[in-house]
Protein backbone atom coordinates (compact mmCIF):
# COMPACT_ATOMS: atom_id res chain seq x y z
CA UNK A 1 0.00 0.00 0.00
CA UNK A 2 1.04 3.28 -0.80
CA UNK A 3 1.61 5.88 2.32
CA UNK A 4 2.76 8.52 0.39
CA UNK A 5 1.72 11.74 -0.02
CA UNK A 6 0.02 13.26 -3.05
CA UNK A 7 1.83 16.14 -4.85
CA UNK A 8 -0.64 18.78 -3.43
CA UNK A 9 0.24 17.14 0.43
CA UNK A 10 3.82 17.46 -0.46
CA UNK A 11 3.70 20.82 -1.90
CA UNK A 12 1.80 21.83 1.45
CA UNK A 13 4.12 20.75 3.98
CA UNK A 14 7.15 21.98 2.11
CA UNK A 15 5.07 25.55 1.87
CA UNK A 16 4.28 25.18 5.62
CA UNK A 17 8.02 24.07 6.70
CA UNK A 18 9.27 27.74 4.33
CA UNK A 19 7.04 29.66 6.10
CA UNK A 20 7.98 28.13 9.50
CA UNK A 21 11.84 29.12 9.06
CA UNK A 22 10.93 32.86 8.10
CA UNK A 23 8.53 33.15 11.40
CA UNK A 24 10.87 34.08 13.93
CA UNK A 25 12.31 36.86 11.21
CA UNK A 26 8.74 38.37 11.10
CA UNK A 27 9.34 38.84 7.19
CA UNK A 28 6.62 37.27 4.87
CA UNK A 29 7.27 34.81 2.16
CA UNK A 30 6.55 35.65 -1.37
CA UNK A 31 5.42 33.56 -3.82
CA UNK A 32 8.42 33.31 -5.83
CA UNK A 33 10.54 33.11 -2.42
CA UNK A 34 8.73 29.63 -1.82
CA UNK A 35 8.64 28.24 -5.02
CA UNK A 36 12.39 28.73 -5.18
CA UNK A 37 13.36 27.74 -2.08
CA UNK A 38 11.34 24.75 -1.39
CA UNK A 39 11.59 23.49 -5.27
CA UNK A 40 7.14 24.01 -5.63
CA UNK A 41 6.12 24.40 -9.12
CA UNK A 42 5.43 28.53 -9.71
CA UNK A 43 2.17 27.25 -11.33
CA UNK A 44 0.91 25.62 -8.56
CA UNK A 45 2.27 27.68 -5.28
CA UNK A 46 -0.39 30.22 -5.56
CA UNK A 47 -2.89 27.61 -4.89
CA UNK A 48 -0.90 25.42 -2.38
CA UNK A 49 -0.22 28.75 -0.30
CA UNK A 50 -3.85 29.39 -0.32
CA UNK A 51 -4.74 26.00 1.28
CA UNK A 52 -2.64 26.87 3.76
CA UNK A 53 -4.77 30.17 4.39
CA UNK A 54 -7.67 28.48 3.91
CA UNK A 55 -7.29 26.16 6.66
CA UNK A 56 -6.51 29.18 9.08
CA UNK A 57 -2.50 28.16 9.24
CA UNK A 58 -1.26 31.03 7.23
CA UNK A 59 -2.10 34.61 6.65
CA UNK A 60 -1.64 36.55 3.43
CA UNK A 61 -1.08 40.44 3.27
CA UNK A 62 -0.85 42.31 -0.24
CA UNK A 63 1.41 45.08 -1.16
CA UNK A 64 5.15 45.42 -1.65
CA UNK A 65 5.75 44.31 1.64
CA UNK A 66 3.46 41.89 1.82
CA UNK A 67 3.43 37.96 1.43
CA UNK A 68 2.68 34.77 3.60
CA UNK A 69 3.48 34.20 6.81
CA UNK A 70 2.47 31.47 9.52
CA UNK A 71 -0.73 32.10 11.55
CA UNK A 72 0.62 31.17 15.00
CA UNK A 73 3.87 29.96 15.89
CA UNK A 74 5.66 26.89 14.47
CA UNK A 75 4.98 24.69 18.31
CA UNK A 76 1.58 25.48 18.13
CA UNK A 77 0.91 23.81 14.62
CA UNK A 78 0.83 20.05 14.27
CA UNK A 79 1.77 17.88 10.80
CA UNK A 80 -2.02 16.60 11.38
CA UNK A 81 -3.13 19.49 10.58
CA UNK A 82 -0.51 20.50 7.71
CA UNK A 83 -0.94 17.39 5.93
CA UNK A 84 -5.37 17.64 6.37
CA UNK A 85 -5.03 20.66 4.72
CA UNK A 86 -3.60 19.40 1.54
CA UNK A 87 -5.20 16.11 1.62
CA UNK A 88 -7.89 16.55 3.32
CA UNK A 89 -9.30 14.93 6.71
CA UNK A 90 -7.15 11.67 7.43
CA UNK A 91 -10.30 9.63 8.42
CA UNK A 92 -12.03 6.79 5.95
CA UNK A 93 -15.35 8.02 4.79
CA UNK A 94 -16.10 3.80 3.72
CA UNK A 95 -15.96 0.83 5.37
CA UNK A 96 -12.10 -0.57 4.74
CA UNK A 97 -13.11 -4.11 2.95
CA UNK A 98 -16.15 -2.48 0.94
CA UNK A 99 -18.73 -5.30 0.00
CA UNK A 100 -18.92 -8.72 2.05
CA UNK A 101 -21.15 -11.39 2.74
CA UNK A 102 -24.21 -10.79 4.25
CA UNK A 103 -23.46 -10.42 7.81
CA UNK A 104 -21.05 -7.82 7.12
CA UNK A 105 -24.04 -5.47 7.04
CA UNK A 106 -23.34 -3.39 9.55
CA UNK A 107 -19.72 -3.89 10.68
CA UNK A 108 -16.73 -5.98 8.95
CA UNK A 109 -14.14 -7.96 11.46
CA UNK A 110 -11.30 -5.56 9.87
CA UNK A 111 -13.45 -2.45 11.50
CA UNK A 112 -11.71 -2.11 14.67
CA UNK A 113 -8.07 -2.97 13.81
CA UNK A 114 -7.76 -0.63 10.84
CA UNK A 115 -9.70 2.04 12.76
CA UNK A 116 -6.73 1.50 15.70
CA UNK A 117 -4.46 2.12 13.17
CA UNK A 118 -6.06 5.57 11.48
CA UNK A 119 -6.42 6.58 14.90
CA UNK A 120 -2.52 6.04 16.02
CA UNK A 121 -1.38 7.20 12.57
CA UNK A 122 -3.35 10.65 13.60
CA UNK A 123 -1.93 10.73 16.93
CA UNK A 124 1.37 10.90 15.64
CA UNK A 125 0.92 13.17 13.21
CA UNK A 126 -1.08 15.59 15.78
CA UNK A 127 1.44 15.18 18.58
CA UNK A 128 4.59 16.33 15.90
CA UNK A 129 4.88 20.38 15.48
CA UNK A 130 5.79 22.15 12.85
CA UNK A 131 8.36 23.23 14.84
CA UNK A 132 9.88 20.07 14.90
CA UNK A 133 9.72 19.27 11.27
CA UNK A 134 11.84 22.66 11.11
CA UNK A 135 14.72 21.29 13.57
CA UNK A 136 15.24 18.25 11.54
CA UNK A 137 15.04 20.25 8.12
CA UNK A 138 18.13 22.29 9.59
CA UNK A 139 19.88 19.42 11.13
CA UNK A 140 19.78 17.82 7.54
CA UNK A 141 20.79 21.13 5.82
CA UNK A 142 23.82 20.92 8.18
CA UNK A 143 24.87 18.13 7.51
CA UNK A 144 24.06 16.52 11.24
CA UNK A 145 21.06 14.36 10.49
CA UNK A 146 21.82 10.84 10.66
CA UNK A 147 19.95 9.28 7.93
CA UNK A 148 17.96 6.49 8.73
CA UNK A 149 18.69 3.26 7.60
CA UNK A 150 15.21 3.43 5.74
CA UNK A 151 15.61 6.02 3.91
CA UNK A 152 13.46 6.51 0.52
CA UNK A 153 15.72 8.81 -1.42
CA UNK A 154 17.88 8.25 -3.99
CA UNK A 155 21.75 8.54 -3.19
CA UNK A 156 22.39 12.25 -3.27
CA UNK A 157 22.66 14.44 -6.34
CA UNK A 158 24.21 17.16 -5.91
CA UNK A 159 28.06 18.66 -5.94
CA UNK A 160 28.93 21.37 -3.95
CA UNK A 161 31.01 24.03 -6.66
CA UNK A 162 32.66 27.70 -6.61
CA UNK A 163 34.45 29.78 -9.07
CA UNK A 164 35.18 33.43 -10.06
CA UNK A 165 35.30 35.84 -12.53
CA UNK A 166 36.42 39.83 -12.51
CA UNK A 167 34.33 42.42 -14.03
CA UNK A 168 35.72 45.30 -15.33
CA UNK A 169 33.87 47.64 -13.50
CA UNK A 170 33.54 49.25 -10.00
CA UNK A 171 31.56 46.94 -7.61
CA UNK A 172 29.38 49.97 -6.42
CA UNK A 173 27.68 49.51 -10.30
CA UNK A 174 27.68 46.33 -10.10
CA UNK A 175 25.58 46.40 -7.26
CA UNK A 176 23.32 48.33 -8.47
CA UNK A 177 22.49 46.05 -10.95
CA UNK A 178 22.14 43.26 -8.70
CA UNK A 179 19.88 45.11 -6.17
CA UNK A 180 17.70 45.43 -9.32
CA UNK A 181 16.78 42.43 -9.22
CA UNK A 182 17.23 38.56 -11.36
CA UNK A 183 15.07 38.56 -14.09
CA UNK A 184 18.03 39.45 -16.13
CA UNK A 185 20.22 36.87 -15.44
CA UNK A 186 17.10 34.26 -16.90
CA UNK A 187 18.33 34.00 -20.40
CA UNK A 188 22.17 34.20 -18.87
CA UNK A 189 21.37 30.87 -16.63
CA UNK A 190 19.24 28.90 -19.77
CA UNK A 191 22.59 29.31 -22.04
CA UNK A 192 24.84 28.71 -19.61
CA UNK A 193 23.06 25.33 -18.46
CA UNK A 194 22.76 24.46 -21.96
CA UNK A 195 26.83 24.42 -22.15
CA UNK A 196 27.16 22.27 -18.55
CA UNK A 197 24.43 19.72 -20.18
CA UNK A 198 26.49 19.59 -23.36
CA UNK A 199 28.87 17.88 -21.14
CA UNK A 200 26.35 15.10 -19.96
CA UNK A 201 25.40 14.45 -23.42
CA UNK A 202 29.01 13.75 -24.97
CA UNK A 203 30.46 11.77 -22.18
CA UNK A 204 26.98 10.85 -19.75
CA UNK A 205 23.74 9.08 -19.93
CA UNK A 206 20.70 10.61 -21.80
CA UNK A 207 20.66 14.08 -23.10
CA UNK A 208 19.69 17.38 -22.03
CA UNK A 209 15.81 16.88 -22.14
CA UNK A 210 15.19 19.73 -19.93
CA UNK A 211 16.12 22.60 -22.80
CA UNK A 212 13.58 24.84 -23.67
CA UNK A 213 12.31 24.68 -20.15
CA UNK A 214 11.58 28.39 -18.55
CA UNK A 215 14.58 29.22 -15.76
CA UNK A 216 13.20 30.44 -12.39
CA UNK A 217 15.70 32.98 -10.57
CA UNK A 218 15.66 34.15 -7.01
CA UNK A 219 17.68 36.96 -5.43
CA UNK A 220 17.57 36.82 -2.10
CA UNK A 221 17.98 40.01 0.17
CA UNK A 222 21.37 41.70 -0.07
CA UNK A 223 23.69 41.54 2.73
CA UNK A 224 26.66 44.30 3.33
CA UNK A 225 28.01 46.69 1.60
CA UNK A 226 28.99 47.76 -1.98
CA UNK A 227 32.74 46.60 -1.83
CA UNK A 228 31.57 43.89 -0.12
CA UNK A 229 28.10 42.43 -0.76
CA UNK A 230 26.11 39.06 -0.41
CA UNK A 231 23.26 37.79 -2.25
CA UNK A 232 21.35 34.38 -1.63
CA UNK A 233 20.71 33.05 -5.25
CA UNK A 234 18.78 30.39 -6.37
CA UNK A 235 18.03 29.04 -10.17
CA UNK A 236 15.86 25.91 -11.20
CA UNK A 237 14.16 24.81 -14.91
CA UNK A 238 10.74 23.61 -14.61
CA UNK A 239 8.38 21.25 -16.75
CA UNK A 240 5.76 19.32 -16.39
CA UNK A 241 8.17 16.28 -14.93
CA UNK A 242 10.95 14.76 -14.47
CA UNK A 243 14.04 16.25 -11.82
CA UNK A 244 15.37 19.59 -13.51
CA UNK A 245 18.76 21.79 -13.05
CA UNK A 246 18.79 23.53 -9.58
CA UNK A 247 21.17 25.63 -7.77
CA UNK A 248 21.14 26.87 -4.20
CA UNK A 249 24.17 29.10 -2.77
CA UNK A 250 25.78 32.52 -2.92
CA UNK A 251 26.84 35.40 -5.16
CA UNK A 252 29.22 37.39 -3.63
CA UNK A 253 30.73 41.10 -4.83
CA UNK A 254 33.79 42.55 -3.70
CA UNK A 255 36.27 45.48 -4.89
CA UNK A 256 39.37 43.94 -6.38
CA UNK A 257 40.24 48.06 -6.69
CA UNK A 258 38.33 51.36 -7.76
CA UNK A 259 37.63 49.96 -11.33
CA UNK A 260 37.51 46.17 -10.55
CA UNK A 261 34.87 44.08 -8.72
CA UNK A 262 35.55 40.15 -8.40
CA UNK A 263 31.87 38.09 -8.61
CA UNK A 264 32.03 34.68 -6.89
CA UNK A 265 29.64 32.44 -7.17
CA UNK A 266 29.31 29.42 -4.40
CA UNK A 267 26.72 26.69 -3.33
CA UNK A 268 25.26 23.44 -4.70
CA UNK A 269 24.56 22.21 -7.91
CA UNK A 270 21.99 19.82 -8.84
CA UNK A 271 21.65 18.16 -12.14
CA UNK A 272 18.43 17.19 -14.21
CA UNK A 273 18.42 13.35 -14.15
CA UNK A 274 19.72 11.31 -17.63
CA UNK A 275 17.71 9.13 -19.51
CA UNK A 276 15.18 6.56 -17.49
CA UNK A 277 16.78 8.38 -14.42
CA UNK A 278 20.56 7.64 -14.55
CA UNK A 279 21.89 9.36 -12.01
CA UNK A 280 25.45 11.41 -12.76
CA UNK A 281 28.73 9.61 -11.84
CA UNK A 282 30.50 12.09 -8.81
CA UNK A 283 33.46 13.33 -12.03
CA UNK A 284 31.13 13.60 -14.43
CA UNK A 285 28.12 15.48 -12.13
CA UNK A 286 31.69 17.61 -10.93
CA UNK A 287 32.61 18.61 -14.32
CA UNK A 288 29.11 19.35 -15.47
CA UNK A 289 28.41 22.12 -12.27
CA UNK A 290 31.89 23.34 -12.78
CA UNK A 291 31.03 23.93 -16.41
CA UNK A 292 27.22 25.64 -15.84
CA UNK A 293 28.57 27.70 -13.03
CA UNK A 294 31.71 29.16 -15.10
CA UNK A 295 29.64 29.63 -18.32
CA UNK A 296 26.79 31.96 -16.30
CA UNK A 297 29.85 34.04 -14.51
CA UNK A 298 31.59 34.74 -17.93
CA UNK A 299 28.22 35.33 -19.42
CA UNK A 300 26.92 37.51 -16.41
CA UNK A 301 30.13 39.99 -16.47
CA UNK A 302 29.82 40.22 -20.12
CA UNK A 303 26.60 41.20 -19.40
CA UNK A 304 27.55 43.72 -16.86
CA UNK A 305 30.20 45.21 -18.50
CA UNK A 306 28.39 46.14 -22.21
CA UNK A 307 25.48 48.15 -20.01
CA UNK A 308 25.87 51.10 -20.58
CA UNK A 309 26.87 53.48 -17.49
Amino acid sequence: MNLTLSKRGDYVVRSAICLARAYESDRPKKLRQVSAEMEVPRTFVSQILGALVHAGLAVSTFGSNGGYRLARPPGQVSLLQIVEAGEGPLAPATCTLGEGPCRWDAVCPLHDSWSAAGEAMRALLGSTSLAQLVETDRAIEAGTYSVPVDAHRLAARSVAVADSVHVELPASTVVVRLRAGGSWLAPHLQAASAEGDAIRLRVGPGGPAWLGKTVGVHLGEPEGADEALVVPLAWEATGPSGLFPRFEGELRVSALDPERAELRLSGRYRPPLGAAGQVLDAALLARVAHATVRALLRRVARALEEVPA
